[in-house]
């Protein structure tokens, strides 16, 4: 699915709420807690902090999909599309890192 459909998914959905899009500040809060919590799982995962036998197992594909989301809902909310600025994301790094690693 193109970044600007699951734009578009998400606005659909936040649209249907009188409240709408937190402000930047509230979505990068939510954000910072989204990943958080994947870095917990990841930790938990490859890290040396084991889960405590209290904890519910957490998949970590749904946590990413969370970071997704919340990412989403601020670009959104700033009128950012994230095709556009992943393109030129890319672009960037494929040219100023094309020789920095070496390739298999």
């Amino acid at each position: 699915m193109p970044l600007k459909e699951i734009q578009e998914r998400v606005d659909s959905w936040i649209r249907q709420y009188k409240l709408g899009y937190f402000k930047p500040f509230e979505s990068l809060a939510r954000l910072t807690e989204e990943v958080g919590e994947l870095a917990r799982e990841i930790n938990h995962l490859y890290g040396p902090k084991k889960k405590k036998s209290t904890e519910d197992v957490k998949e970590l594909s749904d946590e990413i999909a969370d970071v997704l989301f919340a990412i989403t809902c601020l670009a959104n909310s700033l009128n950012i599309d994230l095709d556009e600025s992943f393109n030129k994301m890319m672009h960037k790094i494929e040219n100023r890192d094309e020789n920095r690693w070496e390739k298999k």
